[in-house]
């Protein structure tokens, strides 16, 4: 995956304890490819559902392409994940069994200029999940602090 993302899901790396990751197509029309190129994506509250045997994206808000004519698409319109029926069978037995929810974290072009969304497995993480989590990163940068004012020193 050597391309540049678009956008990504901070909140769905803060919000959830991401288990496995997938690469996803999605279905666009061209005025929304030409949002995407711009950078013009945002996922507050995006998540993804299995209906029917598809992966249906919801609340992903792509703006509406300046130059686009008459026929603009809705930005948050429900969109269709592109998947292998293997994974996608996979993916509910987890979300089904284990309870996980389907987060979406990253949207790329990849190297051949096709959107791509990349898709995670997630359970809900707890407060006190969350104040673990900054607990380790604040005494992760004391020690990385400390290892520099060492080096300096010497």
């Amino acid at each position: 995956m050597d391309s540049k993302y678009i956008a990504t899901n901070k909140k769905a790396f803060r919000d959830f304890s991401l288990i496995d990751k997938w690469e996803c197509g999605i279905v666009l029309t061209g005025a929304e490819v030409k949002s995407l190129r711009l950078g013009q994506a945002n996922f507050t509250d995006s998540f993804a559902r299995i209906e029917k045997n598809e992966v249906i994206l919801y609340n992903f808000h792509i703006s509406p392409y300046a130059q686009a004519g008459y026929e603009t698409p809705v930005a948050n319109r429900p969109r269709k994940l592109l998947m292998h029926k293997k994974e996608i069978g996979k993916i509910s037995g987890l979300v089904i069994q284990k309870q996980y929810n389907l987060v979406p974290t990253k949207v790329y072009f990849n190297k051949r200029g096709i959107a791509k969304i990349e898709l995670a497995l997630g359970k809900g993480k707890k407060i006190y999940d969350k104040r673990e989590d900054i607990k380790k990163r604040d005494v992760d940068k004391e020690t990385k602090r400390a290892q520099r004012s060492r080096q300096k020193g010497r």
